[in-house]
């Protein structure tokens, strides 16, 4: 399987439809998110995406993941935690993170284009950091200070990821 971004595409959208760096600079913080900034994420997301998670399409289904009753754990295929690991090494896991707890401050459109590289090249894994942010979305709108504090950093560097509670046995 191969996956390519559709840089040309994203780019129109960001550049010629929306005029994006013109808004951002008139968000606080917003003023440094020029477009050479947002081409340059543009393209190492793309790398990250077709270089690193497209082949753990395969790697995936065939492996799978396994769970140990004894343990009550669940093993994911291998190659999700490589990819993980370089995902937490590029920074990635905080791009649209608040900067008060280690975020990199860019703006949701930035991430959701990222995001959506991230869905077509391996939309299973892609449910690590749609989890994550979906926990940092929580917190930061129905947690106490004390629980943004301990929480956010830890899921924004990548050393804790969010989860889904289902409520089925």
């Amino acid at each position: 399987m191969n996956y390519t971004a559709p840089l040309t595409d994203m780019r129109f959208v960001l550049f010629d439809v929306l005029d994006a760096p013109s808004i951002y600079a008139q968000l606080p913080g917003g003023e440094e998110v020029s477009r050479e900034l947002v081409e340059a994420i543009l393209e190492e997301g793309a790398k990250f995406c077709e270089q690193v998670l497209t082949p753990t399409n395969v790697i995936g289904d065939e492996e799978g993941c396994h769970f140990d009753k004894e343990s009550r754990s669940v093993t994911t295929p291998k190659a999700f935690k490589e990819a993980y690991d370089r995902f937490v090494e590029g920074g990635w896991t905080g791009l649209c993170g608040d900067p008060k707890y280690g975020g990199q401050g860019m703006p949701e459109s930035v991430g959701y284009v990222f995001k959506e590289m991230i869905e077509s090249a391996n939309v299973a894994w892609g449910t690590y950091p749609l989890l994550s942010a979906g926990a940092v979305d929580a917190l930061t709108h129905h947690g106490e200070e004390w629980q943004r504090e301990v929480f956010i950093p830890r899921i924004l560097s990548g050393e804790w990821t969010g989860t889904m509670c289902l409520t089925e046995p």
